[in-house]
């Protein structure tokens, strides 16, 4: 039995050395087969109108052609967009594959960023590659699109997870933890901006700079607590103020922002903020953001409890596409319409659709199982995204030599 059992793990061996050579090669395959010239698009094209020439004169065949190939340009250039989605999700099944069985320690979203990164440095030095393309369209997205589009379902599944109960009795707590000492890390790291840094940064823009960089993400320590059977109130303490410290980190990030935009002079772009002012906006972002989330989360639970066929399959269906919608419509209400703190929003109406609505759904695992598919996706495509953007700056010639460089050998230390 010992020697077949070596036998197969040779043979396991060596078959993971083939499938992994088989999709390198797979990739390189697709990322250089989509490298193909302008000039084969625009042959095939004008192969097809020739089709129609003996019945146009040739003046407006000639203007036709141009008008048609600058349409058919644009119509093929903006269809690579959905290109990048999809191959960032085939390179976290990749990573996801490997990382899952040979090498437990590294963590799947730092792969997929370094990935990235690598990627946004070969775009600048790559052209007419069908991928890069599809990534350069996605690095021109505004910022506040992709606000709207991954915060509200990376942070549904995590408030709707949150153990009701524990979040009630620790409340207070994480409200302390989210809040001053989430101001006190902004004004520490502000300080260090102001004083060691070789900027010569005003200190309203280091406090910006200190509410980036406040929030924390506690994934690698939650991973660790439950490995370790901590008990369940220290987890609530870490994974619920990391979901409120990214609320508070929004509302700091926009008072000290507006600050900054205030000190260039220009006429409505920034604010003067005082203290009072700064506290009004402080509860307005985010006792507004709670209260808009607890309305969607109980106009939620409502059409839940009128969805209450438990045998009808399209129900069940019909609830899940109903948290979603609460989930998107609740952020861009608070953050765009409101002008409150939208992940505070998405916060409490998880927490209130789990507290009233949990045993409304007809079918817990096909709600658990939608998010969890959603938040992969999401989570993947993002931090691809993040790394190619980090990944554009530092290949992009322009940034980083001549006299208007924005970065030098002293920025990455």
């Amino acid at each position: 039995m010992s020697s077949k059992r070596k036998d197969f793990a040779r043979f396991q061996s060596k078959a993971t050395l083939a499938i992994l050579i088989i999709l390198g090669t797979v990739i390189l395959i697709i990322i250089h087969w989509t490298d193909r010239p302008n000039q084969f698009k625009q042959s095939t094209f004008a192969r097809r109108m020739t089709s129609v020439s003996d019945a146009i004169s040739t003046e407006n065949l000639n203007d036709d052609k141009e008008i048609s190939s600058e349409h058919g340009e644009g119509d093929h250039a903006i269809s690579h967009v959905v290109l990048f989605p999809w191959f960032a999700q085939l390179i976290g099944i990749f990573a996801y594959w490997i990382i899952s069985r040979y090498a437990h320690g590294i963590p799947y979203t730092a792969v997929l960023f370094i990935t990235g990164a690598m990627m946004g440095y070969y775009s600048d030095h790559s052209y007419g590659n069908a991928i890069v393309e599809s990534m350069k369209q996605w690095l021109g997205i505004n910022g506040e699109v992709i606000i709207l589009t991954f915060l509200p379902g990376l942070l549904f599944l995590d408030s709707y997870n949150i153990n009701v109960h524990l979040f009630i009795q620790s409340f207070w707590q994480l409200v302390v933890f989210a809040f001053p000492m989430v101001l006190g890390g902004t004004y520490l790291t502000a300080l260090v901006a102001y004083y060691f840094f070789p900027y010569g940064w005003s200190f309203d823009l280091c406090m910006t700079f200190g509410s980036i960089l406040s929030a924390t993400d506690p994934v690698a320590v939650a991973v660790l607590l439950n490995e370790l059977g901590a008990p369940p109130r220290l987890k609530m303490h870490i994974s619920g103020e990391s979901l409120m410290n990214d609320g508070s980190a929004v509302v700091f990030y926009t008072i000290f922002s507006s600050r900054f935009f205030y000190e260039f002079g220009l006429d409505g772009i920034g604010e003067e903020i005082g203290w009072g002012k700064g506290f009004a906006l402080f509860f307005r972002l985010a006792f507004g953001g709670a209260a808009i989330g607890l309305a969607f989360g109980i106009g939620t639970v409502f059409i839940l409890f009128h969805l209450d066929r438990r045998l009808s399959g399209e129900d069940s269906v019909i609830q899940v596409v109903t948290t979603i919608s609460a989930a998107y419509l609740s952020f861009f209400t608070s953050e765009i319409l409101a002008h409150c703190s939208g992940i505070i929003a998405v916060l409490f109406c998880g927490v209130t659709v789990k507290a009233f609505g949990e045993t409304l759904l007809n079918n817990l695992q096909l709600t658990h199982h939608f998010w969890e598919i959603t938040e992969h996706l999401l989570n993947a495509l993002l931090f691809a995204l993040g790394g190619s953007v980090w990944g554009e700056i530092i290949g992009d010639q322009t940034y980083t030599e001549g006299q208007g460089r924005l970065f030098a050998r002293q920025d990455w230390g």
